[in-house]
């Protein structure tokens, strides 16, 4: 033992003293090494950040550590969808069953339903909606209430329609002097014409439903200012979602109370789809000021932005009727000191804004002008209908109340994260094509009000054709009209019963079918372990479910961490192949021009062996060093970086770094992996020049010329 640590000894003696007489060789060795340390240091702590970041995202949002979907799906669980298309999943129809026997296994704590789909939703402009609430008016008048504030109401609402209809004849003016005939359609400005004279409204006080059809169907048309959304909703059990997804936080209104329909937009898109555009481009240069540090005077994106604002003042002009739009103008003139009295020059000139004006034009808006507008299409309380293709191909409509907004925590800002809004799994699964207990009971009403009879496929065509007793035949004879008058009326009486006061059983939410669930772990880093039981259980109890990772369910998002780590390893590769090549010529020109050495030891008694050790031990030597000097170096970027952080510049970045920084963690595998690397690289290149040394012999050594 003592001989070999002595051999040894003497070994890393003579490789150092080498080390030091070839100065440039080692250099250049030492700086690749070096180099390759850093990079798998700082790289491989980078993508774990990443990585531990993303699932914090996914995993916090809405994925849960494992995702269950039936087994039965022909394609895979994507909740980001593939490419943007929501996936075809096979229904769950025995969650309640499959709940249970999850929550019996040992590490896991919950088991949430879900389901997720997307619908085109649209928003209507500001005529329809305006002319919507002057027909709900008029028919509540009509239905017998003859109040004062009503009357009010109905007088005010028909003058804004009337300022509306005065903003288009304008712009229908404009137009006329710009194109050409071909181009201008004089029945639109007919139509506006008809909508602005004192006639038609003297004929609308006489027949406001005629009224209300001409306006509705001729000249809200006219107006380009709605929007056909996609919106994506997830159906769930809210009260479980919300204790599960810790990172979850109401931001307006309220939580969908517990056993009732609703719905939740997600912050995100609410401000970005559902605001006033103006105001919304007005919070974008804030941000792009105050956060991003941009300027209204370099910027492209802001000043675009202020040139819609400038040119795109109609938007506001339709939403102010002849009082507000008193009230704006005189607002204005005090704020600009100008004597202009038209409302859109006005406008035009107050949202001209630059870097000087900015910070005093902003807030005046929102105090002065904003409390005059609806800034969002559908407000806090109000109701939203959605219209979607169900499972067997036809449209179902529901209205929904929306009950607030909601965010996750460190996601404000990302798109992918903010892309989902969240409904109840009752309205979900009604909206999918689903029977709810709502809809068997509505059945159930209509078989009985007609007298329905059911029958077997085996007896339907003696029961209609048979002529017997028990024929299903009906005679004409009065009354019929009233029986079918009865039908609709039970039909309509159901149609208008307010299901936003049905509270429906806590047990509801998992009776019904279910498209996918979120399984949250009691030890999330037994997630392997759990996957593997989940399945063994499903398949052991017939239980028909596919159970995946966080990862795996989220798709190609899910799969950029795998695709970055790939990139990552391949760059380390090619520079630990060249470092490969260049050490080994190296290598081999110093062995080369030491063949008197090499001769001369194994002239003196120095065996192939003691050789091999000698050439391997100074490139092993040269890679521990610059290896651990480039750890060092690698281990103080890691700290600088994570003090700094790396700001996220997109949305998705957002996203990836589960917050507006990434602030990456060096744990102890990642510099085990680089002095592992290391090592690998000295000893490999090494090899072939320490086994050409060992074939020096001392007669080589003697016939060696000076």
């Amino acid at each position: 033992m003592k001989g070999r640590l002595a051999t040894f000894g003497m070994l890393a003696q003579i490789a150092m003293r080498n080390l030091f007489a070839s100065r440039l060789k080692t250099l250049i060795i030492g700086g690749i090494i070096l180099f390759g340390a850093i990079l798998v240091v700082v790289g491989s702590s980078l993508l774990d950040s990443i990585e531990q970041s993303m699932s914090r995202s996914i995993i916090g949002s809405i994925a849960g550590n494992i995702q269950i979907y039936s087994a039965k799906s022909k394609e895979e669980l994507a909740l980001w969808g593939s490419f943007g298309a929501e996936t075809e999943l096979a229904e769950m129809d025995n969650f309640a069953t499959i709940k249970t026997r999850l929550e019996s296994l040992e590490n896991v704590e919950r088991v949430i339903p879900m389901g997720i789909s997307g619908a085109l939703v649209q928003s209507g402009n500001t005529i329809d909606l305006t002319l919507a609430e002057l027909r709900e008016a008029i028919n509540a008048q009509r239905s017998g209430n003859s109040s004062a504030s009503l009357q009010e109401k109905i007088e005010s609402l028909k003058a804004h329609v009337r300022q509306m209809c005065l903003v288009l004849h304008g712009d229908m003016k404009n137009l006329q002097v710009l194109a050409d005939q071909t181009a201008f359609d004089a029945g639109n400005a007919e139509a506006i014409e008809r909508a602005i004279s004192d006639a038609f409204w003297a004929e609308f006080d006489q027949d406001p439903l005629n009224g209300l059809e001409f306006l509705e169907n001729r000249v809200a048309p006219l107006t380009t200012d709605a929007d056909l959304l996609f919106l994506r909703y997830a159906g769930t059990d809210m009260d479980a979602f919300a204790r599960s997804f810790d990172r979850m936080r109401i931001v307006d209104g309220e939580a969908v109370p517990t056993g009732h329909r609703g719905f939740l937009f997600s912050k995100f898109y609410y401000e970005e789809f559902l605001k006033l555009k103006t105001a919304r481009r007005l919070d974008k240069i804030k941000e792009g000021l105050e956060v991003k540090g941009r300027t209204l005077a370099t910027d492209p994106e802001l000043q675009r932005f202020v040139k819609a604002n400038v040119t795109q003042v109609r938007e506001i002009a339709l939403q102010l009727d002849s009082i507000k739009t008193r009230q704006v103008v005189e607002r204005l003139q005090a704020f600009l000191g100008s004597k202009e009295t038209g409302l859109e020059p006005l406008l035009g000139a107050f949202f001209q804004m630059d870097d000087a004006n900015f910070e005093q034009r902003y807030p005046f808006f929102y105090s002065e002008i904003a409390p005059l507008l609806t800034l969002y299409r559908i407000p806090m309380g109000g109701t939203l209908t959605i219209k979607a293709f169900t499972r067997s191909g036809f449209v179902q409509s529901i209205n929904i109340k929306v009950y607030g907004t909601f965010e996750f925590e460190g996601l404000e800002k990302s798109t992918l994260a903010g892309s989902l809004n969240l409904m109840d799994i009752v309205s979900f699964r009604e909206l999918y094509g689903y029977l709810t207990t709502e809809k068997a009971e509505e059945i159930a009403r209509l078989k009985a009000s007609v007298g329905v009879q059911e029958v077997s496929r085996d007896s339907a065509e003696e029961a209609l054709f048979g002529g017997g007793r028990d024929s299903l035949v009906a005679e004409a004879m009065p009354g019929v009209v009233s029986a079918v008058e009865e039908l609709e009326g039970t039909t309509r009486t159901l149609r208008e019963k307010d299901l936003q006061a049905r509270v429906f059983a806590p047990e509801e939410t998992n009776q019904g079918v279910v498209l996918n669930a979120a399984v949250i772990l009691k030890d999330p880093k037994r997630l392997d372990e759990s996957i593997l039981a989940i399945q063994q259980l499903s398949d052991r109890e017939g239980l028909g479910v596919k159970a995946v990772s966080w990862q795996q369910a989220s798709g190609l998002i899910g799969q950029f961490v795998l695709l970055l780590k790939l990139v990552l390893y391949a760059a380390v590769f090619i520079i630990f192949v060249v470092a490969l090549v260049v050490i080994n010529n190296a290598m081999m020109m110093a062995t080369l021009e030491r063949v008197r050495e090499i001769g001369t030891l194994r002239a003196i008694g120095a065996q192939r062996r003691f050789v091999l050790q000698m050439v391997m031990i100074e490139t092993v030597v040269v890679g521990l060093v610059f290896g651990g000097i480039g750890a060092v170096l690698g281990t103080g970027i890691v700290a600088l970086i994570a003090h700094w952080g790396i700001p996220a510049t997109s949305d998705v970045m957002y996203f990836f770094f589960s917050g507006p920084r990434l602030r990456p963690e060096l744990a102890s595998g990642n510099l085990l992996a680089a002095f592992i690397i290391v090592l690998m690289v000295s000893a490999l290149s090494s090899f072939y020049p320490a086994w050409l040394a060992t074939r020096v012999s001392p007669l080589q050594a003697m016939q060696t010329e000076d």
